[in-house]
């Protein structure tokens, strides 16, 4: 007997769509309708396979407002990034339609043979398990080099957006894709593990948090299946003396509220020279004191709600801990009434490595400002976080910004610039944020099989 996935509008509390959950039979026709669609697809060319990439793109584009409409809904996004979102994901899949024969192309390695070289296969179907607060831009990061690599993809999205993942498929419905290629399943999360033992998967990608990529990993590994995971983060953002301080604060508000401070890569412990602490709180306080809380699909609200309320409530305790440790409140800080599950955008300032906001993940529109004395006590500052996904450092000079950058351990450094993902670069983590890499010439060779062949004379 199935049960239902239930979709909150977080900006209202209330239930707005429920969709069953699928079957065991119907979850195995769904896997063997892969696996018959990769016998035929793991065959197309390079450019047989683009033309449908192109076409998602352009399904997708044809109908924005109508995918963004999802992401506004069921997990509160601005409809303003949610048409971002849309257009990025299509970018995404049209990058890689072009330069995934590039990124594949055999390497001619020389050895005792008479031509040896190693060429990228595909293995089948692949598992997507995907979080919900970017439903389409980490889709189109699983699925673009998936795909284009000859794989298929089965997409397990989260339980709390059902119809992203709906309108996700019927947007490669719609471009005319091989029945098979791209499928939702529909599951509560307990019953994943099954899937991913399933002997039709090949392969997992896991984005979340460290705690549910453990077990994916635990379990992958123990079926000795690769895995991708992309977790949490506590990305630390470093200020030094004779940086571009309103460069620098536009760029650490827009990455701190963007998506309502729900991301993995967001600046989240920004650490600032003493120097230059006191200027660049004022400045950041004019910023986010500027920006309007309220329902995600009015175009002049930049902030939507927490996207459920029990992470709204995990994240008032935070703010609250770290206020009692001693941390000053400018901003916010203080749980709203009303419907919805919106939380105001918060400023806390002297912030310790003692505290709660420093050793915690927060997610949400909170930016906890430390204070350091230095370069070199910022980079341990920096470091000192069982994290290792983002890091961003503001400074007068990009060559200091770039010998720092080598100092921290994560697995993408900005100077002077915003900690984003592209699918022209690779992007992941190392340490509690996981391993392996998604997009660029990295990410679409991690679901191949880099098969060495050795021909004699």
């Amino acid at each position: 007997m199935s049960s239902v996935l239930k979709a909150v509008n977080p900006a209202t509390g209330k239930v707005i769509r429920e969709v069953a959950t699928d079957s065991a039979q119907t979850v195995q026709d769904k896997l063997e309708k892969a696996q018959n669609a990769y016998a035929l697809w793991k065959n197309k060319s390079y450019a047989e396979r683009g033309e449908v990439l192109n076409n998602v793109a352009k399904a997708l584009r044809d109908k924005a407002d109508y995918h963004a409409g999802f992401m506004t809904e069921e997990m509160g996004k601005p409809v303003g990034e949610a048409l971002a979102e849309v257009e990025k994901s299509a970018w995404c899949a049209e990058h890689y339609a072009a330069q995934a024969e590039g990124y594949l192309a055999t390497e001619i390695i020389a050895s005792d043979a008479a031509r040896s070289y190693v060429q990228y296969m595909p293995l089948g179907p692949v598992l997507g398990i995907l979080p919900w607060n970017a439903p389409y831009w980490i889709a189109s990061r699983f699925f673009a080099p998936a795909l284009m690599a000859g794989n298929t993809c089965i997409m397990k999205h989260d339980p709390h957006v059902p119809g992203c993942a709906a309108a996700l498929e019927q947007a490669f419905k719609d471009a005319g894709a091989p029945e098979g290629l791209f499928q939702a399943v529909y599951l509560q999360t307990p019953d994943v593990e099954a899937l991913i033992r399933n002997p039709h998967i090949q392969a997992v990608s896991f984005t979340g948090s460290s705690q549910g990529g453990a077990a994916v990993a635990a379990i992958a590994a123990s079926e000795i299946k690769p895995a991708v995971l992309e977790l949490g983060g506590s990305d630390p953002c470093i200020v030094l003396d004779g940086a571009d301080l309103d460069k620098a604060a536009d760029i650490i508000t827009l990455s701190r509220t963007i998506n309502a401070g729900q991301s993995c890569i967001a600046a989240k412990r920004i650490i600032v020279e003493d120097s230059v602490y006191d200027q660049l709180i004022a400045k950041l306080e004019q910023r986010l004191s500027a920006l309007s809380v309220g329902d995600p699909s009015l175009p002049e609200n930049k902030i939507g709600p927490i996207a459920r309320d029990d992470l709204r409530q995990n994240l008032h305790r935070q703010i609250r801990e770290t206020i009692s440790q001693g941390a000053n409140c400018l901003l916010g800080g203080v749980l709203p009434e009303g419907e919805g599950y919106f939380y105001p955008v918060t400023l806390l300032t002297d912030v310790t490595p003692n505290m709660c906001a420093y050793q915690e993940e927060t997610f949400g529109p909170v930016a906890a400002i430390i204070k350091t004395a230095n370069s070199a006590e910022a980079i341990k500052l920096a470091n000192d976080t069982a994290y290792g996904l983002g890091a961003s450092i503001w400074c007068a000079d990009p060559q200091q910004g770039e010998k720092l950058a080598h100092q921290i351990v994560a697995g993408q450094v900005a100077v002077n610039g915003i900690v984003k993902t592209d699918p022209r670069l690779p992007s992941g983590g190392v340490k509690r944020s996981g391993y392996g890499r998604e997009l660029g010439p990295h990410g679409i060779k991690e679901f191949t099989n880099g098969q060495q062949i050795w021909i004699g004379a």
